[in-house]
């Protein structure tokens, strides 16, 4: 791969400053290069990047090799490459070029551990084995999963996270030697390097610690520079197109806009089109966050959940974990992992449309999903059967849809909520209880309607209206709490 650093410098300044402007002259090969009063950094700073991305091979000083080119042409090399004029010489644009933060990927040569320019499947699995310090555990996971989720969403593969070290793709967090024979250089040199695919560190992905890391405007953003090494992680190499995400130097972007139509061709032509119907495996809600709950992040979605206009459509517990769904997308809230999110479909296969209603049996571990006037029941992120009409639960032809749905396990009823009114449901007997229908504001005073949502959790219904949520105490049939919906996502 020819890239090696901590370079001796062979270049020497003789003439006195009394003299006048001195002239570097510098052999490479049959070519002297006359530097002018280029500063030394700046030569070795040249050597060493010629050397690292474009693979020249310097030999001792005035030793001439006819089997290598020379500096002058390899420097020529990359002119052309960033567009150019090919002068062959350190001019100040070429130097410009040579300092600006970039990957550490070389331009012309492949940065491989095996040969190979793809995976030979489309399910990869991927790792964060060190952070970094400047951003918050969370926010790293978000953001590299939003970084995988740019080459998903335009192709066939899907990502999907594990806690094993023998994870196809490795993410780490290193400066200096950080056990691979790329060291970094510290800030605003090389920001990051990766492998293309293949056994051992094959698709691993390196960030440089020196550099400050972040999730905004700050410093240098983690998402943008991550989906670009992903890129090298699936195959591809650098592009001479600065609208592209592939090319080589840090260039700010627009987050939705990531991929330029030359990105997406080439992630195409290595694993085919995107699909609409994505594989998933089988999952496990009973093992949430160990299997399928790695999920897709989406970085404007991680600022809108702290939106203080924020509401829900439906809300259930699912085990011990909350979910939360809006639109066509899930936040799940878990005590010891966190929150994960993403589109409902990418959890939950083959529901493609919103929630009006959710809740779970515990008793079967079964969750019952209502979208207008019928309802889906999943186990095991599976759906079970098919969609079924909400008259099976004997409602009366007049209740088209569920605002909300709530279990509680101390009575053994289900409460659905519709506009100014709820239905009592028995779940023992499976038939609704004969005094229906009741009036929220009668037996649930001081709880506005209609009702978005409504949660359980230890003695106490949790009604969510709007941006909103009510705390109730059923024992004592009052309004005991009132905070943000956005609350419940930790904001």
């Amino acid at each position: 791969m020819g890239l090696f650093l901590g370079l001796v410098c062979v270049f020497a300044l003789y003439a006195p400053r009394c003299l006048g402007a001195p002239l570097l002259q510098v052999e490479r090969g049959n070519v002297t290069l006359d530097l002018g009063e280029k500063l030394q950094d700046d030569v070795i700073l040249a050597e060493k990047y010629i050397e690292r991305f474009y693979s020249f091979q310097k030999g001792p000083p005035g030793h001439k090799k006819r089997s290598h080119p020379s500096f002058s042409s390899k420097l020529k090399d990359m002119q052309s490459f960033f567009g150019h004029d090919q002068t062959g010489s350190l001019d100040t644009e070429t130097l410009d070029e040579m300092k600006r933060p970039r990957c550490g990927v070389p331009d012309i040569e492949e940065y491989v551990y095996n040969r190979g320019n793809r995976w030979k499947k489309n399910v990869i699995t991927y790792n964060i084995g060190k952070y970094t310090n400047d951003l918050p555990v969370s926010t790293v996971d978000s953001l590299i999963g939003a970084a995988l989720d740019v080459w998903a969403n335009a192709s066939p593969l899907r990502f999907f996270r594990s806690s094993s070290q023998q994870a196809d793709i490795m993410v780490e967090f290193g400066s200096k030697y950080h056990g691979d024979n790329y060291p970094f250089d510290g800030p605003k040199g090389t920001l990051a390097h990766a492998f293309d695919p293949g056994e051992g560190v094959g698709g691993d992905v390196h960030f440089d610690d020196d550099e400050l890391w972040t999730a905004d405007s700050r410093g240098f953003s983690l998402y943008l520079v991550a989906a670009h090494e992903f890129g090298h992680s699936l195959g591809l190499k650098h592009s001479q197109n600065p609208q592209s995400l592939m090319y080589p130097t840090y260039r700010k972007r627009q987050p939705q806009n990531m991929l330029s139509s030359e990105d997406i061709l080439n992630i195409n032509a290595l694993y085919g089109p995107s699909v609409t119907s994505p594989y998933y495996p089988r999952l496990n809600w009973n093992n949430l966050f160990k299997s399928w709950y790695s999920g897709y992040y989406y970085p404007r979605a991680v600022k809108d959940k702290c939106n203080p206009d924020l509401s829900f459509d439906s809300v259930t517990n699912v085990g011990t974990s909350i979910f939360f769904f809006k639109g066509r997308y899930l936040w799940i809230r878990d005590n010891k992992h966190g929150i994960k999110e993403g589109p409902i479909n990418t959890f939950i296969p083959k529901i493609n449309s919103s929630i009006d209603a959710a809740y779970w049996l515990g008793k079967n571990s079964t969750t019952f999903l209502f979208r207008g006037s019928s309802y889906w029941t999943v186990k095991d992120s599976r759906i079970k059967g098919l969609r079924q009409k909400i008259s099976s639960f004997h409602f009366p032809a007049s209740v088209s849809h569920i605002d909300a749905a709530v279990y509680i396990p101390n009575t053994g009823h289900i409460l659905f909520f519709t506009l100014d009114h709820y239905w009592r449901y028995d779940v023992r007997r499976q038939a609704m209880d004969k005094s229906n229908p009741h009036i929220i504001a009668e037996d649930f005073p001081g709880i506005k309607t209609p009702i978005s949502a409504a949660l359980y959790k230890h003695g106490f219904i949790h009604f969510f209206v709007g941006a909103e949520v009510y705390k109730y105490d059923v024992k004592r049939r009052s309004v005991v709490g009132l905070k943000k919906a956005n609350s419940w996502l930790g904001c």
